[in-house]
């Protein structure tokens, strides 16, 4: 069984893997904290709700009678949200880390990714448990 093909192990992976890219990137960030000129990186939020709109416009349902209603998701086109990057200061020399909402950052995305990890272990669980490996 491919649980990738699942959409919330799916999405659950990908958080995982986002969280990781993350954490590559905050890193970078602290590691330059004395670079001249250096301007602070952050990837784009990760949103569930955008991997299962993703996923409910591939899904397509099966109509067995004409009186049935055909089920097209919605489109989540105007709940999009802008995030506009500012940082709270910039050093004389333009570099613009803070090392203190960086690290705010990074124990942030790292509670994210153990969430994600229980998440994905609890399913596991619940799986073997449906399946009788159990017992």
């Amino acid at each position: 069984m491919d649980l990738g093909k699942i959409t919330l192990f799916s999405a659950i992976k990908q958080r995982m893997g986002w969280s990781v890219e993350r954490q590559s990137v905050l890193a970078e960030n602290i590691a330059n904290a004395d670079t001249p000129r250096y301007k602070a990186r952050d990837l784009k939020a990760f949103s569930f709700k955008d991997v299962v709109n993703r996923q409910q416009r591939q899904l397509k349902l099966d109509v067995s009678n004409p009186s049935h209603l055909s089920g097209n998701p919605l489109t989540s086109a105007e709940f999009r949200a802008r995030e506009e990057r500012k940082p709270y200061e910039v050093s004389p020399g333009g570099n613009s880390v803070v090392l203190e909402e960086q690290m705010a950052k990074i124990n942030e995305t790292g509670a994210k990714y153990k969430l994600a990890t229980q998440l994905y272990r609890k399913n596991i669980a619940m799986l073997r448990s449906a399946l009788g490996a159990g017992r």
